[in-house]
């Protein structure tokens, strides 16, 4: 399995790229399979105010759904139409224009507590 090693991820298998004090969010690969084929994605509201670990957004697949939950605190700035319009980008780029949601960080050092590639590999071995 892939894991870009420019991202920070969450025990619940959130992603977060961060750019100065913007993050891009989504669901790793692993969760993905873990999901199987995604059927939808409810996005959260641009302009809500979230605390790390403050369930954001849902994602329903053939099999289940699951909570996204914010990586780190900060405001919702973005949301991906993309994946609104075709959930199935969730599977066939996660990392790419899977992503789900972009946020304004409120402490960019927060993000230093999430796990590296390396401590997130190990997570899921």
């Amino acid at each position: 399995m892939n894991i870009p090693t420019d991202l920070r991820y969450c025990p619940s298998h959130e992603w977060l790229r961060l750019d100065g004090d913007i993050a891009t969010v989504g669901i790793s690969d692993h969760a993905q399979q873990e999901l199987t084929d995604v059927v939808f994605v409810e996005l959260p509201a641009r302009g809500r105010t979230l605390d790390a670990g403050d369930p954001t957004a849902v994602v329903e697949s053939v099999k289940a759904a699951s909570d996204i939950y914010a990586p780190v605190s900060g405001e919702i700035i973005e949301v991906n139409p993309d994946v609104e319009a075709d959930p199935a980008l969730v599977n066939t780029d996660p990392y790419g224009k899977g992503w789900i949601f972009r946020l304004r960080v409120k402490d960019v050092a927060e993000a230093a507590t999430l796990m590296d590639a390396a401590a997130y590999q190990a997570h899921l071995s």
